[in-house]
């Protein structure tokens, strides 16, 4: 008799995680992303193992502009991308070097990135995210969109999808969702 009441009590458990998952949106593990800004829609890479998202760039120079640190960079994309872009610099974030990264004479465990803020489209969200600019371009993605990034998009990522949001069809106002 005992046993009968226990699954409806399981089910009522579960349903304060079942609305916060109702309000999330389910993201492939690949996904156009339109670079706000930039005007440049890439396809990216989403990555819950990372914490950060990195964007391919080259030639990546930071200097000052009216006080303010700024940074000047190319897309390493391809070489359709030859113009410079300057964004102001959000800060500089230190990551991780994997093992196969480590030089035996150089230590360092971690490298440093300069960050910047983009507004980034993925399906109809456009939020504002940082991105660390790094090389990539020996990845198929330039863009890797990595677990605070999801987190601004109230992300669900399914692996098993490919491009589920379709193509980034955005309003014109950014939500800088908290």
């Amino acid at each position: 008799m005992r046993l009968k009441a226990f699954p409806p009590l399981l089910c009522l458990l579960c349903l304060p995680g079942m609305s916060a998952a109702a309000d999330k949106t389910v993201y492939g593990l690949n996904e156009y992303a339109r670079l706000a800004g930039i005007d440049l829609e890439v396809a990216a890479k989403l990555d819950t193992g990372a914490k950060t998202a990195s964007l391919s760039a080259r030639d990546i120079k930071r200097f000052k502009r009216n006080g303010e640190s700024w940074v000047r960079f190319y897309l390493a994309i391809d070489a359709a991308h030859s113009h410079p872009i300057e964004r102001p610099l959000a800060r500089v974030s230190k990551i991780k070097r994997r093992a196969g990264d480590i030089d035996a004479e150089d230590d360092k465990k971690y490298t440093a990135r300069p960050v910047i803020t983009l507004d980034v489209c993925m399906g109809t969200a456009l939020r504002s995210i940082e991105v660390n600019l790094t090389d990539r371009s020996a990845f198929q993605y330039p863009l890797l969109i990595g677990s605070e990034a999801l987190k601004r998009f109230d992300a669900l990522v399914d692996p098993s999808l490919k491009y589920a949001a379709g193509k980034p069809a955005c309003a014109i106002n950014v939500q800088t969702a908290e």
